[in-house]
C-alpha cells in the first residue's frame, strides 16, 4: 500500500491550498484517513481526520479554516486550506488505516509528506 500526497507549495498569508493524498495497492477497505503536520522544531500534530462514514475532527488551530474530505471510490483524502497563516508552515503528512485482502486488522500507512510554506 502506498500513499501519494501532493498539492503543497508556497502561498502568501491569507491564501489557499488544496492537498490531496491517494492510496493505492492492496486495499480492501480504508477506515479513518487524516492529515498531520510537523513544523520546524516542533512535534508532529494531528490536523484533521475523517472516518469512512464522513465524520470529521479538526485541531482547534485550523477549525473553520481547513476542510477535510474524501472520495471513497478513489481512495483519496483532501485537505482544503483557506486563510493560511505563517504558523501553518510545515510538512504535511497523510495517514490512512487500510485493510488489505486476507488481513484481519487495519494497518496504518503514511504518505511521504508535502511542504506547505506560508510567507509573504
Amino acid at each position: 500500500v502506498q500513499l501519494q500526497a501532493s498539492g503543497g507549495g508556497l502561498v502568501q498569508p491569507g491564501g489557499s491550498l488544496r492537498l490531496s493524498c491517494a492510496a493505492s495497492g492492496s486495499i480492501f477497505s480504508i477506515n479513518t484517513m487524516g492529515w498531520y503536520r510537523r513544523a520546524p522544531g516542533k512535534e508532529r500534530e494531528s490536523v484533521a481526520a475523517i472516518s469512512a462514514g464522513g465524520r470529521t475532527t479538526y485541531a482547534d488551530s485550523v477549525r473553520g479554516r481547513f476542510t477535510i474530505s474524501r472520495d471513497n471510490a478513489k481512495n483519496t483524502v483532501y485537505l482544503q486550506m483557506n486563510n493560511l497563516r505563517p504558523e501553518d508552515t510545515a510538512v504535511y503528512y497523510c495517514n490512512a488505516g487500510v485493510l488489505s485482502p486476507g488481513s484481519t486488522s487495519y494497518k496504518g500507512y503514511w504518505g511521504q509528506g508535502t511542504q506547505v510554506t506560508v510567507s509573504s
